[in-house]
């Protein structure tokens, strides 16, 4: 079967879009993060391997630096990797295995239907949480954890409020401000996700929510990205002091509030609600503290760098 597997590697200019985002559309494994428009918007360069008339593809995000060429996870782009129908160990190992030699380090996300084949010693698996949205809203927040509950609770006591007129400039401004200390997400990255958001906007393929403190101060917000029967809970701004007007230190609720609302909205719809991660311990608790299930999607790592620029990387 090796022999009739033809993978062609092509450069961004070569590729064929309407064919490419085809396949992302109709593959079982298929993510918003792999179309044409996303690539385009979110990667400073992509090339491409595929198979056959665009079977399967694998998206390939790429930089250089020091005159080497590396492959990158973009911002706010969880998972790639290799996107198609009828995939197989054998075909997702010789995607892997047809990455350029140019390549000298390979650190990108792949997706969870890559996560049979992936070559080991090359790779960690790494968690997501999605919570499917096809029951009643009733039986969805039965699965919710009681401290939840509580703090869902705590801030409609509060007198907080939901909307869906928020700006996304308020969005970015309130994510930037709770992680420009250990995110490496730069200004260009949010300008370029600005320009996303507003082209998936005309489309009807994007939502906000806000949670507001009765002086209408955002304590609580969020962009989803819709595409694959999946929402996509993408970009997160909390406001930093958001506390109990009785000053007992304890977090009002916003965002637990926030999270339970899409819930109520979007329940008894064929739709996942895609946390996008987290390795982080208190997130994932967090996610899965809402009923969400677990997903594991491999990690792969290749460092073909030269032993003098290795240390770099250490």
């Amino acid at each position: 079967m090796t022999a009739n597997i033809q993978i062609q590697y092509l450069a961004q200019k070569e590729i064929d879009k309407i064919k490419w985002d085809d396949c992302i559309d109709k593959a079982p494994n298929g993510l918003i993060y792999g179309y044409s428009f996303y690539l385009d918007a979110m990667s400073k360069h992509w090339d491409a391997l595929v198979l056959g008339d665009y079977e399967v593809v694998m998206p390939l995000t790429w930089n250089r630096k020091y005159g080497f060429h590396y492959l990158y996870q973009p911002a706010f782009t969880a998972s790639l990797g290799v996107f198609g129908k009828n995939l197989t160990e054998e075909i997702i190992q010789l995607f892997i295995q047809s990455i350029p030699k140019k390549f000298r380090l390979i650190e990108i996300s792949l997706n969870s239907g890559n996560i049979f084949s992936v070559p080991s010693g090359f790779s960690l698996l790494r968690n997501n949480y999605i919570l499917n949205l096809n029951k009643s809203y009733e039986e969805l927040s039965s699965g919710f954890r009681e401290n939840h509950k509580r703090n869902i609770s705590r801030a409609m006591q509060a007198g907080c409020t939901v909307t869906n007129e928020i700006s996304i400039d308020d969005i970015i401004r309130l994510n930037e401000e709770q992680l420009n200390h250990i995110s490496g997400t730069k200004p260009e990255d949010y300008r370029n996700f600005k320009k996303l958001y507003e082209f998936l906007k005309e489309q009807n393929k994007t939502e906000v929510y806000g949670i507001l403190s009765p002086k209408n101060k955002i304590l609580s917000s969020c962009v989803f990205f819709f595409s694959h029967n999946r929402a996509y809970y993408i970009l997160v701004g909390n406001h930093p002091d958001a506390r109990l007007p009785d000053g007992q230190g304890k977090t009002i609720g916003a965002s637990h509030a926030l999270i339970d609302t899409f819930i109520k909205d979007h329940a008894g719809k064929e739709l996942l609600l895609d946390f996008e991660g987290s390795d982080i311990r208190n997130l994932a608790f967090f996610y899965s503290s809402f009923g969400a299930k677990e997903e594991i999607y491999p990690a792969l790592k290749i460092n073909r760098l030269p032993f003098y620029i290795r240390w770099l990387k250490k």
